[in-house]
C-alpha cells in the first residue's frame, strides 16, 4: 500500500470486489421469481415482476447524474464505501419481505444506492490510470460486475436448495462486511497533493459540468451510442433466463446459471482482450478504443438472431458466449472513450449522464419485455434489437472523432 505504482491496480482490485456484489446483488432477483411467487403470489405475474425490475432502473437512471456530480466534488472512498453498506443492507432487509409492495419499495432504495457507486468507481480508476493502461484497468473491473451477474444467477440455486430468504440475507451481509474492510485500504486521490483534480477551493459550481458537457456536440453522440446497446445488454440480464427457460423446456434452477455464466463469463474474456487491444490501438490510431468497441457491437447483432431463433442447447451456449464478449469489448471501452473528450473534473458526471440514459433504455426495454413474454413474443422482440445495435454502430463511425488520447481542460 505503501509503493504509489503498485496502489492503482491495488485499487483495482478493492473496486472489482465492490463490482461484484454491485452485480450480483441487483441480478439474482431475475432468476428467483419461481420461488417468490411462491410467498408472494403478485409475482406469478410477469407483468408485475418487469415493474419489479424496472423501478430499479428508472430509480437508478435518475440517481446516476446526481452521483456523478458529487462523486467529482467530494472524497470518493467514503462516497463508494457509504453507497456499498446501504445497497447491502437493502438487499439483506429484502430476505424479510413478506408483500410485492415491501419488494417495489426495496428494488427503489437499492437503485439509489447502487447508483452511486458506478460513476465514481470509474472516474477514481480513470484517475489513477494513464491512456496506456486505462483500457486494461477499467476492463478488468468491470469484469466483476460480470462475474457478479454469474454468481447472481446461482441465487435461483440456493434459493431451491435453502430459501429465497437465505439468498438475500447472506449476500446482504456479505456487502456489509467487505464496506468496513474498505475503510482500512480504500485511498482517494483527492487525499493526494498529486490529485489531478481541482481542490476545494478550486471546486466548479455544481451544474458547470452539466453545462460543459451537454454543451459539446460529441458527447451526445457518446451518449445516444451508449444508450442504444444498452438495450439489449439489460434484456439480456433480466429476460435471458426466462427465454432459455421457456425456449429450453428447463426449470429455471438450470437456465438462470446457463444464460448468466455463458454471457458474463465470455464477457470477463471481451473485456480483458479489449482492454489489451484497445489500450496498444490507441497508441497507434487516435480512434483505437472506438474501433475496438465496434468490433464488440458487431459481435452481437449475430448472437441476438441466434438467441432469438435457435432451439437447442447448442444455440443457447453459442448465442450467449457471443454476445458476452462481443459486449465486454463494448463495455470496457466506453470510459475510455469519454476520457478522450471530457476532462477529469468533470468524468464522473459525465458517466452519471451515461448510466442515466443507458438505464432508461434499460428500464423501458425490461418493463417492454415483461409485457412481451404474457404474450408470447420474447423472442421476437429480441431478434429486433439486433437492428438497433446496427444503428449504434453507424453513428459510432460516423461522428465519434477524437482528438486526443486523454483530454485535458487548458
Amino acid at each position: 500500500m505503501n509503493h504509489p505504482s503498485r496502489y492503482p491496480w491495488v485499487l483495482v482490485g478493492l473496486l472489482w470486489v465492490v463490482a461484484l456484489l454491485n452485480y450480483m446483488d441487483r441480478q439474482m432477483l431475475a432468476t428467483m421469481r419461481p420461488s417468490m411467487q411462491v410467498d408472494i403470489a403478485d409475482l406469478q405475474l410477469a407483468t408485475n415482476f418487469g415493474r419489479l425490475m424496472a423501478i430499479f432502473l428508472w430509480v437508478y437512471a435518475l440517481m446516476s447524474p446526481v452521483a456523478g456530480m458529487i462523486g467529482d466534488r467530494v472524497n470518493r472512498k467514503w462516497l463508494i464505501i457509504g453507497s456499498l453498506f446501504v445497497w447491502s443492507g437493502v438487499t439483506f432487509a429484502m430476505g424479510y419481505a413478506t408483500t410485492f409492495t415491501q419488494l417495489y419499495v426495496l428494488r427503489a432504495l437499492m437503485g439509489i444506492s447502487e447508483a452511486l457507486y458506478m460513476p465514481v468507481g470509474l472516474a477514481m480508476i480513470a484517475d489513477f490510470h494513464s491512456a496506456r493502461t486505462r483500457s486494461l484497468a477499467v476492463g478488468i473491473h468491470l469484469t466483476g460486475n460480470y462475474m457478479g451477474q454469474a454468481l447472481g444467477g446461482f441465487g435461483a440455486t440456493i434459493a431451491d436448495e435453502f430459501s429465497w430468504h437465505t439468498a438475500f440475507q447472506s449476500f446482504g451481509l456479505t456487502g456489509m462486511v467487505y464496506a468496513l474492510i474498505l475503510m482500512v485500504f480504500l485511498k482517494d486521490k483527492n487525499s493526494h497533493k498529486d490529485t489531478i483534480q481541482p481542490s476545494a477551493t478550486e471546486t466548479p459550481p455544481l451544474f458547470k459540468g452539466l453545462g460543459v458537457l451537454l454543451g459539446d456536440v460529441s458527447f451526445w453522440f457518446i451518449l445516444f451510442y451508449f444508450a442504444v446497446p444498452s438495450l439489449p445488454g439489460w434484456a439480456i440480464k433480466n429476460w435471458l433466463p426466462t427465454l432459455f427457460a421457456d425456449k429450453l423446456g428447463i426449470e429455471m434452477a438450470q437456465a438462470g446459471p446457463l444464460a448468466t455464466i455463458t454471457t458474463s463469463l465470455s464477457s470477463l474474456l471481451g473485456l480483458i482482450i479489449g482492454g489489451i487491444v484497445s489500450d496498444r490501438w490507441l497508441q497507434r490510431h487516435l480512434r483505437g478504443r472506438i474501433y475496438t468497441s465496434v468490433l464488440g457491437l458487431s459481435l452481437t447483432i449475430p448472437a441476438l438472431l441466434l438467441i432469438a431463433y435457435g432451439s437447442s442447447l447448442g444455440h443457447a451456449i453459442a448465442a450467449g458466449i457471443c454476445f458476452g464478449f462481443g459486449f465486454g469489448l463494448f463495455d470496457g471501452n466506453n470510459m475510455p472513450i469519454l476520457c478522450q473528450f471530457v476532462s477529469a473534473k468533470y468524468r464522473a458526471t459525465g458517466y452519471g449522464l451515461m448510466n442515466m440514459v443507458g438505464i432508461m433504455a434499460g428500464a423501458f426495454i425490461t418493463d417492454w419485455l415483461g409485457k412481451s413474454t404474457d404474450k408470447g413474443n420474447l423472442a421476437a422482440d429480441f431478434a429486433l434489437l439486433a437492428g438497433v445495435v446496427g444503428v449504434a454502430i453507424v453513428v459510432q463511425l460516423m461522428f465519434l472523432k477524437p482528438k486526443t488520447k486523454d483530454f485535458v481542460e487548458e
